[in-house]
């Protein structure tokens, strides 16, 4: 036994610290007046493994490997090597030397040459070949793709455990992480597993994604956090000049237009996996814009990518995120192919960039494998469905998990599962859980009923004065196949109730057949909107609205019925027809809607004037959105993308004489709404409607431009309008609406830090009304019509304090109306990315 000691002493010294090996570092780097140099690079000496300092020099970087020397270079300073005497290093103060001599080699200070820079002609081989890489090559593809997204509480310490919300929450930190990218302490609060089938088509184009397994743990609801998650991280592709994260439009470092925005430098080249390959490090050229840091492995005959490491900047123009960090690897298949095998993206989102701040990282790792090309399927194939869900992927066992992932699960990863089961049982989770889920939906969910929404609760406008309001649906989950709602409403000063209840049920599921209906009496502000909807309880913000410019007291007290049913044949394409009753009669003594039933004439100069409208309906609509995502499978869904396209038309016909009805009419509307992103100039929307009323009708059911008296900006509104100040029966309006996403005032060097965003459009109307229309008008309201189009103009100021906007907005013509509004100043608050 004495003999067996040393031998397992030794077997112990020489194999633990093989099996425990991990080099992790951090630290700043700075030059010799202690400024820190940012973009500076850090590598593992004789390793691929490396990143690039931050905007204020630090870095942190972790192996599961044992390194012992670290490598610090820098344009224009001389190369420094440090020597790690223990795994874990933290807080190094690295100082670099100025280069005194640049021997044979050449030296690009600040902004690299655009000349004689040899990363630039690798960086052009890429652009000639990258169609020839990948996926590009074959008509067909398949694969099989494993997914893992997760949720973590970052920057962990012990002030932020002892907090009280976390009370009788206290055996969460015993799952305590740290990252690999950013060193911070982390503990899991979602993880989500999916494995899929992925088949492509690069002829037609088209792709399928086909889900085989899902777990989820962490939160209920998985469908919506799902569905959230799958918007917030979608697909990209590097080699595409531009990258869509978060809302945001970033430029690619591989982008034909990368030349302009990015600086790059030849690091190095080496053998990786048996391919030589350059090192290529690439970083802004200017602050504030939408670009990445970090470098990327290239082939040297292919000139395929075979990895890369990126972050955003921090003075990237991007709210609630501090860090996002991009990490791809390319397997070689057939000596020259080169395929994503894995795909790992990280966020940082926090209030605010400060070192210190906590947050909650956002962690997607994608692994992909058996690839097989050209077998070719029916364009059928690729046919979405409009509404399935396959209950049976998400009730996999553990057993299946554990034969099936791509990799398995560490301990500590297997303890976070429990972790998270045991944490739903926890009352206080739960209560935090629910008030989340309040802010986020504006209901209070009581065993399968909703209260609200409760940012409906008050309102106030001339006749009622302060309206206080009461709802609430059913709801049981997101993929309830039926939904009842309803409200009742009170005027402190007309001392009325209002009220309003509707239904909808899903009678058929795979085309989404559904039939509603629904009766509604209320006070509403007609003309605020010209293309129209059937949603019976839909209230537009005019109606409501605290604070107003000028009076507001043109409204109308509308009952309204209707019946509907609906079905979505095809993803995206939904048609509609029912029918609706609905009376009008004004609500104010200041507004009237009267017309004449018999014209004035010489007997009977006064005619005869009725107050009220009656009026049945049919109606038939469609509605197109292609590539709008939804969330859920119910029969109410939400949209969980933006934007997207959109087109509707909408037709109805008027009988007179049914259940009272007083017009025969015929009413086409048309609206299209398409949104362009010009890569790193922004994003623009182009909206057009148009509209034409066929017979006499009076105030109450023609064509109203929209004004806006609030003091806050409402989409498809006219600034500078106010309620009733343009009357049609036919019409046509265009807007054009220009974000450029802080690109201009990040030009301006005094104007970065403030990260604003600049905004512009313009609108314009153009619409006439009939003669008979007008003659049987005795309301007293003159009808004007912009027969000479209408037009204004604004520009505006974003993310002022990250969620506050300012719309500056002109009139252009119509200046000789008394009381026009020539200038307006509108607000808008929001939280984007």
């Amino acid at each position: 036994m004495k003999k067996i000691l040393p031998i397992i002493a030794f077997f112990l010294f020489v194999v633990t610290p093989q099996i425990f090996a991990q080099t992790k570092v951090s630290g700043i780097v700075v030059d010799k007046s202690k400024q820190p140099i940012p973009f500076a690079n850090v590598v593992f000496k004789n390793s691929s493994i490396g990143t690039v300092t931050n905007e204020d020099g630090r870095f942190y970087m972790e192996s599961p490997n044992t390194y012992t020397t670290l490598v610090i270079s820098s344009i224009g300073f001389s190369e420094k090597e440090i020597t790690l005497t223990k795994s874990v290093n933290y807080n190094f103060t690295i100082e670099l030397s100025e280069q005194q001599s640049l021997k044979e080699v050449v030296v690009y200070t600040g902004k690299t040459s655009k000349k004689n820079n040899p990363a630039l002609d690798i960086l052009r081989k890429i652009w000639e070949k990258k169609r020839k890489n990948g996926l590009y090559q074959f008509d067909q593809y398949q694969m099989e793709k494993y997914e893992k997204v997760e949720f973590d509480i970052n920057s962990i310490d012990s002030a932020y455990k002892k907090q009280k919300i976390f009370k009788g929450m206290e055996f969460i930190f015993d799952h305590v992480d740290t990252s690999k990218v950013t060193g911070k302490t982390y503990l899991p609060i979602f993880v989500n597993e999916a494995l899929v089938d992925v088949y492509g088509d690069n002829k037609i184009p088209k792709v399928k994604e086909i889900t085989k397994a899902n777990k989820t743990s962490g939160f209920e609801g998985n469908q919506q956090i799902l569905s959230f998650i799958k918007d917030l991280y979608s697909d990209y592709n590097i080699y595409n000049n531009y990258i869509a994260l978060f809302d945001k439009t970033f430029t690619s470092p591989l982008s034909t237009t990368g030349i302009d925005v990015y600086n790059y430098v030849l690091r190095d080249s080496a053998y990786i996996d048996k391919k030589w390959c350059y090192n290529i490090v690439f970083y802004p050229r200017r602050k504030n814009e939408l670009t990445f840091k970090g470098d990327f492995w290239v082939n040297d005959t292919t000139f395929a990518i075979k990895k890369i490491n990126m972050a955003v900047t921090k003075s990237a123009n991007i709210n609630w995120v501090k860090d996002i960090y991009v990490e791809q690897e390319f397997d070689v298949l057939s000596d020259s192919i080169f395929l994503l095998t894995k795909d790992y993206l990280m966020s940082d989102f926090a209030v605010n960039k400060k070192e210190k701040s906590k947050g909650v990282y956002g962690k997607r790792t994608t692994y992909y494998q058996n690839h097989k090309f050209n077998i070719e399927k029916p364009a059928k194939f690729y046919k979405e469905e409009v509404n399935f869900i396959d209950n049976e992927v998400y009730k996999k066992s553990d057993e299946y998990w554990e034969q099936n992932r791509f990799e398995k699960l560490t301990k500590d990863e297997e303890g976070v599962y429990k972790m998270l089961d045991t944490l739903q049982t926890v009352k206080a989770f739960k209560r935090l859980t629910d008030v989340v889920t309040i802010l986020a939906s504006g209901y209070i969910n009581y065993e399968g009923f909703d209260f609200g929404p409760i940012f409906s609760t008050f309102g106030y406008n001339e006749v009622e004065g302060i309206r206080v309001q009461l709802g609430g649906r059913t709801y049981f989950g997101p993929n309830d196949p039926w939904r009842v709602q309803a409200f009742t409403a009170y005027g402190f000063d007309d001392n009325k109730f209002k009220y309003g209840f509707a239904g909808k049920w899903m009678i058929e599921k795979k085309n989404r057949i559904i039939i509603s209906g629904g009766n509604r009496r209320d006070i509403e502000q007609l003309g605020a909107s010209l293309t129209t909807t059937n949603d019976i309880l839909a209230r537009n913000f005019g109606s409501t609205a605290f604070f107003t410019t000028g009076s507001n007291g043109k409204l109308t007290d509308i009952g309204l019925t209707n019946a509907y049913i609906a079905m979505e044949p095809i993803k995206n394409l939904t048609f509609q027809t029912g029918v609706t009753y609905k009376t009008l009669e004004s609500a104010s003594p200041v507004f009237s809607l009267d017309y004449y039933t018999t014209m004035p004439t010489a007997e009977n100069p006064a005619g005869v004037v009725k107050s009220k409208t009656v009026q049945s309906e049919f109606n038939i609509q469609a509605t197109y959105t292609p590539n709008r995502r939804t969330i859920a499978y119910g029969v109410e869904r939400s949209i969980a993308n933006s934007p997207y396209t959109t087109f509707f038309v909408n037709y109805s016909q008027g009988y007179k004489g049914i259940i009272d009805s007083d017009f025969n009419y015929k009413k086409l509307e048309i609206y299209y709404k398409q949104p362009i992103i010009i890569g790193p100039l922004g994003r623009s929307n182009l909206i057009l409607e148009l509209g034409k009323t066929f017979g006499t009708v009076p105030l109450g059911l023609l064509s109203i431009v929209p004004g806006n008296q609030t003091f806050f900006t409402i989409d498809n509104t006219f600034s500078n309008l106010d309620y009733y100040e343009f009357i049609t029966d036919t019409y046509a309006t265009f807007q054009w609406n220009h974000d450029f996403n802080g690109r201009l005032f990040a030009r301006i060097p005094f104007m970065r830090k403030l990260n604003w965003r600049e905004f512009v459009g313009i609108k314009a109307a153009y619409g006439t009304v009939s003669d008979a229309n007008r003659a049987i008008n005795a309301s007293g309201l003159v009808y004007v019509a912009p027969e000479n189009p209408y037009w204004e103009y604004n520009a505006g100021i974003g993310n002022i304090f990250k969620v506050f906007r300012l719309d500056f907005s002109w009139r252009g013509n119509y200046l000789e109306t008394v009381n026009t509004n020539r200038f307006t100043v509108k607000g808008s608050f929001g939280f984007y990315f």
